[in-house]
């Protein structure tokens, strides 16, 4: 697998926000069973999940923690030609007050209708850990994946006090964001999530991801990326734009 492979199946899966979820039957031994499930990245780069104990797929993963999720370019016009990432994982429930309130904080920016379901409609917080990936970016380009994630250096309170001070105070240079990648003008974007090659915008319901001009690793960087975008005039090269 090359380097380059491995950045391209983690930006997919950082850009997609749902998948299908693939677990063992346990209605049906030896069938897979399929579902949809939105998704966040947790702190260490895992897919994080909310889902309702009630579900099949629940009972599934509380029976064999084996599972895939499936995540595909959205919108593709040919989906054989686009590019698409099967990840291998073993799916574990977090149970610590600590973790599911920091999953809560997470996940709840992403998808804020979600908010308190795990708490009035007994839904609880899940993450895929990868195992490993197949990774497809179209014809021909095919690789096995076997260190997918990278850990969040932000997670926590720095991401967030980077999140609220661009809500407050640079509203006008989301907007730029915005415009420069050409993404919906309305309703007004917010910053979500910021990690060190890119940063979440949630524009009403849909959530986007915007790669950083190079990796960001302090939050120094960070700002100094933000700062470029927001004064930049066409998106800058090798940056990729999520559309």
């Amino acid at each position: 697998m090359s380097v380059k492979a491995g950045k391209h199946a983690r930006e997919l899966l950082l850009k997609e926000y749902q998948g299908g979820l693939s677990t063992h039957s346990k209605t049906m031994p030896g069938f897979p069973f399929g579902s949809v499930v939105p998704y966040c990245l947790d702190a260490l780069g895992r897919p994080l999940i909310l889902i309702s104990r009630i579900a099949q797929h629940t009972h599934n993963l509380q029976k064999d923690a084996k599972c895939s999720l499936l995540v595909g370019e959205r919108g593709a016009d040919d989906v054989q030609a686009a590019g698409r990432l099967t990840l291998l994982a073993e799916a574990r429930q977090l149970t610590e007050a600590g973790e599911i309130d920091a999953a809560a904080e997470r996940y709840y920016r992403y998808f804020p209708q979600a908010s308190n379901y795990h708490r009035t409609h007994d839904f609880d917080f899940w993450y895929l850990e990868p195992v490993r990936a197949r990774f497809i970016g179209g014809f021909g380009a095919i690789h096995w994946v076997d260190a997918l994630t990278l850990a969040n250096p932000f997670a926590g309170e720095p991401e967030r006090s980077m999140i609220e001070h661009m809500n407050s105070d640079h509203a006008n240079a989301i907007a730029h964001y915005v415009a420069l990648s050409g993404l919906p003008a309305e309703p007004a974007a917010q910053l979500v999530g910021i990690d060190s090659e890119g940063f979440h915008l949630r524009i009403g319901q849909t959530v986007h991801w915007l790669a950083f001009p190079t990796s960001c690793n302090n939050q120094g960087a960070v700002r100094q990326a933000l700062v470029l975008l927001a004064r930049a005039e066409v998106w800058p090269s090798g940056a990729p734009v999520e559309a």
